[in-house]
């Protein structure tokens, strides 16, 4: 596949909640917003997004740089999310690179985030990864009947002129009355990953990530601590185009817990990440309060890139409150 312009992908890692005030966005200036919706359908043991039809390419605007007014609704029943999946089509069904989409993003207002204290939850989202997921057997995030969640969509405002372009995120929900044991969502990374915390950002570090500089291979590593006691049944990667690794390591065992390598193409393009690079695990491992953990990414532009490119390297954790069965 040739190059598409590179994704300046804050993802649900990093985006602030609707209600909060946030440090400006660099993306391109804000256009007006466009006349495309999004609706929310529940189809049998799944709740269907469908942000579209928009001409691309479109600006972002407001805190969250949606291309499409952010969708507010309610959890149309009690439901457990068991996994999520994205895509990005045309209208007439031809399929579009992950590169088109800057972000999804699916937020609990009425969840307290257990990686960012005082923020809202993030409980899933995609990015130009776009990699199907699906937790371990008897596992799910729960959420309650009439709770408020927000929907939001970007994409990138660099791609060719496409008409008529359509984004869906579908959450895969368990039958009802299943019997799952919860899970939540919990968010790690190199960057920056709360927005409260922006403030504390390195200077070669902004919305759209770390600078990277052709040729090199660079190595970024920041340390962890964790605020809960936990399992960690299920780790969706996240980074961009460039990406060699992620990594998290527990650095007081001497243990690499997790190593995520990308499908990548010839040029370096993220393709995702194929199965066996995401990690799903009923037993899980452990995760304390009391350990000293280290995220690490792996990033290699090529010389000739002519592109201003940044880096990110996260995880969304899905973690089980307690000791590891």
């Amino acid at each position: 596949m040739a190059r598409i312009a590179f994704i300046l992908s804050v993802l649900f890692f990093v985006a602030p909640p609707v209600f909060a005030e946030s440090n400006s966005h660099s993306h391109a200036p804000a256009a007006p917003q466009p006349k495309g919706t999004t609706a929310v359908t529940l189809q049998g043991d799944a709740l269907v997004l469908t942000f579209g039809p928009i001409d691309l390419p479109a600006g972002h605007s407001g805190t969250l740089a949606s291309s499409l007014p952010i969708h507010s609704f309610k959890a149309p029943k009690d439901m457990t999310v068991t996994g999520f999946r994205s895509r990005i089509f045309t209208k007439d069904g031809k399929e579009l690179p992950g590169q088109y989409l800057h972000h999804i993003l699916l937020q609990n207002l009425e969840e307290k985030s257990l990686s960012c204290p005082g923020e809202p939850t993030y409980f899933a989202g995609a990015g130009i990864e776009i990699t199907d997921a699906q937790f371990p057997p008897g596992y799910g995030v729960p959420i309650k009947k009439d709770s408020k969640l927000v929907a939001i969509v970007a994409f990138y405002h660099k791609v060719p002129p496409t008409k008529d372009v359509i984004a869906t995120f579908t959450m895969d929900l368990a039958p009802d009355g299943a019997a799952l044991k919860p899970i939540k969502a919990y968010t790690v990374g190199v960057n920056v990953v709360c927005y409260s915390q922006f403030s504390k950002r390195p200077p070669n570090e902004s919305d759209e990530g770390r600078e990277l500089k052709p040729g090199i291979v660079q190595v970024d590593s920041k340390p962890l601590k964790f605020t809960v006691d936990g399992c960690v049944k299920y780790a969706y990667p996240h980074g961009h185009d460039g990406l060699l690794m992620i990594a998290l390591d527990n650095k007081t065992t001497n243990q690499t817990l997790l190593r995520s390598v990308p499908d990548v193409e010839n040029g370096g393009n993220l393709r995702g990440f194929l199965p066996h690079q995401v990690y799903s695990n009923t037993k899980g491992f452990p995760v304390n309060t009391k350990d000293e953990y280290e995220m690490t990414m792996v990033y290699h532009l090529n010389r000739q890139e002519p592109l201003d490119l940044h880096a990110m390297g996260n995880y969304l954790l899905y973690v089980a409150q307690g000791p590891c069965e």
